[in-house]
């Protein structure tokens, strides 16, 4: 077989979900913010291409519209304003409002 021809693995649901809380795990140890936003893409593709939904834990820790990673203070300013919390990401400048109850 030609060393173009490259099968993609097969992978079932729940390996699928095992790799991507690998791969955000690995997005809040990176050193960098590329190899964080990089591997937030990596999860992000894979999440959607499964129809899986995104952990809980990591659901709000990235932009959706241009997939960074968000470390408050240095990719998103958080804010509470009328009862939501108020995420807005510094580098696409895209809001995200999540409303908090009693």
């Amino acid at each position: 077989m030609p060393l173009s021809v490259v099968r993609k693995q097969k992978i079932n649901k729940k390996e699928a979900l095992e790799r991507v809380n690998s791969l955000l795990k690995d997005a809040q140890a990176a050193k960098s913010q590329e190899l964080a936003d990089k591997y937030v893409k990596l999860a992000r593709r894979l999440q959607m291409r499964h129809k899986l939904r995104m952990p809980r834990e990591f659901k709000y820790k990235f932009c959706k519209k241009c997939g960074a990673y968000w470390r408050p203070g240095k990719t998103v300013r958080i804010r509470t304003h009328n009862g939501k919390v108020v995420y807005a990401c510094l580098k696409c400048k895209a809001m995200r409002r999540i409303p908090f109850g009693k």
